[in-house]
């Protein structure tokens, strides 16, 4: 079995020996218990300039290659949204190309068939996030003038993702949270998009864990008032909103939440920590998933899932559980730099050629978070191929100077 030199929490190195890669089955039929997407990263090209600021190249042969993984466990893909580097170095140009090139895969996807995603259409294989971030809000005017510009940049993105062919996300704004003044802004400005849209969307709220930017969002730190404004506007446009994207990392507002939404509008949870309890659910709920730590463990989300449909929830949770502390940790604080976790295990796993990121993301996160993020891996059987796995960690820690 490999084995490799890790560092020590304590100073020091000692030797791990991994458990080995788990062999998880592809689904034989489509994944009907709950819906699901995976949040997937982006991967820029090695030669890229990738500083920050710098507009993005994507390696698109390798990104969409993820996608095309993905799908074949049977998960939708979630695309362009802050697992992608929304707002963290993914300029709108570039954001426009990912979601029209994944579009067309899934498109292609769709007509080649195949026992995973078999009756499926685009908008059950893809969601894409249309938000405002081709606005500079640091020249945002305030009141009605600012106001609108947020409208129009929803409606710019909007068309978009609806031209592409995916589910439209209508993404937490950085925009309307330094414009509006309070509830009725939100209000006003979703009820619009949403009287407008020709399909059901799914709303996203992120919380200020992810992105410090959206304090105060639906009009209120406080998130009792924020959730009786977020319900009314659900309420009101039950008809569009085809489900919820809730990522506040409290498993107990989530489940209220749940328990309080209208008949047919879906929570899709985005709580990373508490994900496995979630998705099971209690006797009369449970939630459907919209997650950035699916990219990660998407061969044991599949595998749960295919457990749930077959009846035997007791396995589906235990596969869970057995993920969790993989996810506590690539998303612990501060939880923005979560995207550095996600794609290192991609490069571990060799799903890309390097362990870059786009506006060098890659350095958020210290030599001993990642040492830890190979080894929950491993212990969770998510580590592919260890050979290919323990030489490239073997690699960073050499030029990371640990054992020099």
């Amino acid at each position: 079995m490999a084995s490799l030199i890790l560092p020590s929490d304590a100073g020091g190195t000692r030797e791990y020996h991994l458990r080995g890669a788990t062999t998880w089955e592809k689904p034989t039929a489509p994944l009907t218990s709950r819906r699901v997407y995976a949040a997937a990263h982006v991967i820029p090209h090695v030669l890229a300039d990738n500083y920050p600021g710098a507009p993005a190249r994507l390696d698109w042969d390798a990104t969409l290659a993820y996608r095309h993984e993905l799908w074949s466990y049977g998960l939708g893909v979630a695309d362009a949204m802050d697992t992608a580097q929304r707002g963290m170095g993914l300029d709108w140009a570039a954001t426009q190309e990912l979601i029209q090139r994944t579009g067309v895969e899934a498109a292609t996807v769709v007509a080649a068939g195949g026992a995973a995603i078999a009756g499926k259409s685009v908008r059950d294989l893809v969601s894409c996030g249309a938000g405002t971030d081709q606005l500079d809000i640091t020249s945002l005017p305030a009141g009605a003038a600012g106001l609108n510009a947020v409208l129009e940049a929803y409606r710019e993105q909007i068309a978009v993702v609806s031209e592409a062919g995916p589910k439209i996300i209508l993404m937490a704004s950085r925009a309307l949270a330094k414009v509006a003044s309070g509830p009725e802004d939100y209000l006003n400005v979703y009820s619009t998009l949403l009287r407008e849209v020709d399909q059901p969307v799914i709303l996203h709220w992120l919380g200020t864990m992810f992105d410090p930017a959206l304090a105060g969002y639906w009009g209120s730190d406080d998130v009792t008032a924020a959730t009786e404004t977020f319900l009314s506007l659900i309420r009101d446009n039950a008809v569009k909103v085809d489900g919820v994207k809730v990522s506040l990392l409290d498993a107990s507002h989530e489940v209220a939440l749940r328990a309080a939404l209208p008949s047919g509008v879906r929570l899709y949870t985005g709580d990373d920590f508490n994900y496995p309890e979630l998705i099971d659910g209690d006797k009369t709920h449970h939630s459907d998933a919209l997650l950035g730590i699916f990219a990660a463990i998407y061969p044991a989300a599949s595998a749960a899932l295919q457990k749930y449909d077959a009846g035997d929830a007791v396995t589906a949770r235990q596969i869970l559980d057995s993920t969790q502390e993989l996810g506590k940790h690539i998303f612990s604080a501060p939880t923005f730099y979560y995207k550095t976790g996600i794609a290192f295990l991609s490069w571990l796993n060799g799903k890309q050629p390097g362990f870059q990121m786009v506006g060098g993301l890659h350095s958020g996160r210290s030599v001993l978070h990642l040492a830890k993020t190979f080894e929950c891996a491993d212990q969770a059987g998510l580590i592919v191929d260890p050979d290919l796995a323990t030489q490239r960690m073997s690699a960073y820690l050499r030029i990371s100077g640990v054992g020099a």
